[in-house]
């Protein structure tokens, strides 16, 4: 009864998590290469297209945090989530709104009051490199947080997953032998990556 259970857990699971396994694959696979996007697209920062600018109408407070500035600058502009905010040496207030399809810059000039809002170029090697890399707990946004769950639940699954896979590999008797030998090779094989690199 347990081996059944431990079975049919193992594949549905397996089931449920191959969207997480594709994308951390794949866009492993694009970290691993990025030599060969950076001779098709070349070396430096995404480059940004403009979106469109307009004169930001709205009231900013004089001494108000520079987080509360940006956040009412990107809800009025349909815009608010996960970002990091600067203000250059000219009084100038740069927003980077991290977004996993479109990241967008957004340009505030207090002097003129105009606001330039860029879109950064679309390229499938920087897109699953943000897949990869996004973080949620920290931004405050509860997308953001449920993302980070899920991702907490993909790697509990992980786990299990290689658990259940060595449950299932002792029960079979005839595959012990060659199954030790793969989990002896592995193991060697991260020790001595750990010893060397």
């Amino acid at each position: 009864m347990i081996s059944k259970l431990v079975r049919r857990t193992h594949m549905y699971l397996a089931l449920f998590l191959f969207p997480w396994v594709a994308m951390y694959a794949l866009s492993t696979l694009v970290m691993n290469h990025r030599a060969t996007f950076l001779a098709r697209y070349g070396d430096g920062p995404i480059p940004y297209e403009r979106e469109r600018q307009m004169v930001y109408d709205g009231t900013l407070p004089a001494d108000a945090d520079l987080r509360i500035v940006s956040t009412q600058i990107l809800t009025s502009v349909g815009l608010d989530g996960a970002h990091n905010v600067s203000r250059q040496k000219d009084g100038t207030i740069v927003i980077s709104r991290n977004d996993l399809t479109t990241p967008r810059r957004l340009t505030y000039s207090p002097a003129d009051r105009s606001l330039l809002i860029e879109r950064q170029q679309r390229r499938a090697n920087a897109f699953l490199e943000r897949f990869h890399r996004r973080r949620g707990y920290a931004t405050g946004y509860r997308l953001d947080t449920v993302w980070a769950v899920s991702v907490d639940v993909f790697i509990v699954g992980m786990v299990f997953w290689v658990l259940s896979g060595l449950w299932m590999w002792w029960e079979m008797k005839i595959t012990r032998r060659l199954g030790l030998t793969a989990i002896a090779s592995g193991i060697a094989l991260f020790a001595f990556y750990l010893g060397t690199l």
